[in-house]
């Protein structure tokens, strides 16, 4: 499965010695019906590769184990990662840990739709963000059409034609070739 990739590309930003990723996506769906896409397993399956496991507020620790389609298809074999939710503001803002990255999710009414806003800040400046960057992309693309009815998974879809993609978006933005921190 290949989803489509007609949204664009988020915006990457280098913070002193972190990447930072935001995308904004306008989905014709209410907060309210984004927010349960966002955060509860049934949905999550169809566009994240992990599920989050633990009780939904602020300050719960979370287990985040990826879909058995991930494990098999990556070969992973590490214990599940840890997180936290940090902002637990139904149907506003969801912000949790991942391991060392924090990733949050804000929504805000917008026509008939919803407004959604995907920051995620890579906790290992070791990283260069480029599979992270594609991977929400696919990720996002998912979610839209999880939303719009679709099933699927991360497992189904091919990343390198969108990890192409932003790794050409990295090199110009390691080259200085943007204006400040506009998407790229």
């Amino acid at each position: 499965m290949s989803p489509p990739t007609l949204d664009p590309l988020g915006e990457v930003r280098r913070d002193g010695d972190r990447w930072s990723l935001r995308y904004v996506r306008l989905l014709r769906h209410s907060p309210e019906k984004v927010w349960a896409a966002i955060t509860r397993s049934e949905h999550l399956a169809h566009w994240l590769p992990c599920d989050i496991l633990g009780e939904r507020r602020a300050g719960a620790r979370v287990e985040l184990p990826f879909w058995p389609e991930t494990v098999q298809k990556y070969g992973l074999t590490d214990p599940p990662l840890l997180g936290e939710i940090r902002v637990w503001d139904p149907p506003h803002v969801f912000e949790w840990t991942w391991d060392v990255d924090l990733l949050r999710f804000e929504l805000a009414p917008e026509g008939e739709g919803t407004r959604l806003t995907f920051t995620t800040w890579l906790g290992d400046s070791t990283v260069d963000g480029v599979d992270t960057a594609s991977g929400y992309h696919i990720c996002l693309e998912l979610l839209r059409a999880r939303l719009e009815g679709a099933s699927g998974s991360t497992a189904a879809v091919d990343p390198a034609p969108m990890r192409a993609v932003y790794l050409a978006a990295f090199e110009t933005e390691r080259a200085g070739k943007t204006l400040g921190n506009q998407p790229i």
